[in-house]
């Protein structure tokens, strides 16, 4: 049977190289989304830095738990990142929270996971966030003072990679400046929201005229 994909179950990706603004846009979407979104905790197993709250930044779990629960097919998807060691991934019950709480699953994951999303809802909302430039990209990170060197030439490296992907992304959105990304983000989102409406509303109207010409 012909089915749509429900205004209350959808998946939100946003996706880009680490100093490209995800958590800063993430942050405003939750408060100015014109759809109800809930931001998807991740899981991982580094340990919490100062200020972290278990369940609330990260869902921080030992190596041997995150790998039971992997084995027990409880993540939608997952990886080690920038070979740290330490591995991420995101619970396929936080998508069913947001789902039971009626907001669509919004989940700020790397590129090789969004690609396992992809394969499993290809109805997603992907969004790929990226700087103006590679320059401008290389000076944000640096602004931060957050990493030695040898961890922005690997960053800088990983971003080159992800930057062969965003045309796997339904939509790719440059943040050259906040308040025009959030809005576009924004814009996308109502688009999506019309569009699966509009959707509803054909197939029932479909669905009924099969029913009387039964």
């Amino acid at each position: 049977m012909a089915s749509f994909p429900s205004s209350e179950q959808r998946v939100v990706v946003l996706s880009g190289p680490s100093g490209s603004g995800k958590t800063t846009i993430v942050n405003r979407l939750i408060d100015q989304s014109p759809v109800p979104l809930r931001k998807s905790v991740s899981a991982t197993t580094r340990r919490p830095r100062p200020g972290e709250v278990d369940g609330e930044d990260y869902y921080f779990l030992s190596d041997e738990e995150f790998r039971q629960r992997l084995s027990q097919d409880e993540f939608l998807e997952h990886a080690e990142v920038f070979s740290s060691g330490f591995l991420y991934g995101t619970l396929k019950s936080e998508v069913d929270l947001a789902w039971q709480k009626g907001a669509w699953a919004f989940l700020e994951i790397d590129v090789e996971g969004a690609l396992n999303v992809m394969r499993q809802f290809p109805d997603a909302v992907t969004i790929f966030l990226k700087t103006p430039s590679p320059e401008e990209f290389e000076r944000r990170l640096r602004a931060r003072g957050t990493e030695n060197e040898e961890v922005i030439q690997k960053r800088l490296a990983t971003a080159a990679g992800e930057l062969q992907y965003a045309d796997r992304y339904r939509h790719v959105v440059v943040n050259d400046q906040l308040d025009r990304a959030v809005s576009e983000i924004c814009g996308i989102l109502k688009s999506e929201e019309t569009q699966t409406n509009a959707w509803r509303i054909s197939w029932r109207r479909d669905r009924s005229k099969s029913w009387w010409t039964l």
